[in-house]
């Protein structure tokens, strides 16, 4: 089965954008070749020529959202000369992940982190470890000396959270679950 090119085209590379623009409004799981495809001016037959298959194609979509997710690690991390601690990190990351705009890409992660769970392998394989193995490491770095149990602690409330704002809508109220558990 071939796979995407080390370096992909640039009509490869606008339209994955122009695919995970899509995704990122519709999600993956009943993701159809056809209508993708029609509504980022393509076809399934280039679709398929330039990402191998359906399965290559989700592969990339999911590696461009991980590019996102560890621009903002970069970001994050480049913003400090000494490390600023796991509290000043979990608000920062709080405030990125819960921001509006980015409903739809957090929504796309939950989706992506799910499928990896329950279908292990093919395009969604490992989705889910690596944004932990990620973002564990964010957190290390932000306070090396932090004990492992608080920094997965902190992981876990920071997705807790997420997921309830994306189910609610009702900031307000995650922000403040965020904040009493920052505060301890």
């Amino acid at each position: 089965m071939p796979t995407l090119k080390e370096t992909p085209s640039a009509r490869q590379q606008e339209l994955l954008e122009r695919a995970y623009e899509y995704s990122l409004g519709h999600g993956l799981a009943d993701l159809s070749l056809r209508p993708l495809a029609t509504a980022i001016g393509s076809s399934p037959r280039v679709l398929l020529f330039l990402f191998g298959s359906k399965d290559g194609l989700i592969r990339a979509l999911l590696a461009r959202a991980r590019t996102d997710e560890l621009d903002l690690l970069q970001q994050i991390e480049s913003q400090y000369d000494e490390p600023p601690g796991l509290t000043v990190v979990a608000r920062e990351l709080w405030t990125w992940l819960a921001a509006p705009e980015r409903r739809p890409l957090m929504a796309f992660w939950v989706e992506a982190y799910g499928r990896s769970l329950v279908v292990p392998d093919g395009p969604w394989a490992n989705y889910g470890r690596s944004t932990v193995e990620d973002w564990l490491e964010l957190l290390k770095a932000s306070e090396p000396d932090a004990a492992e149990a608080r920094r997965t602690g902190v992981l876990a409330m920071l997705r807790g959270a997420l997921i309830d704002l994306l189910a609610t809508g009702d900031l307000d109220r995650t922000t403040a679950a965020v904040e009493d558990y920052l505060r301890d």
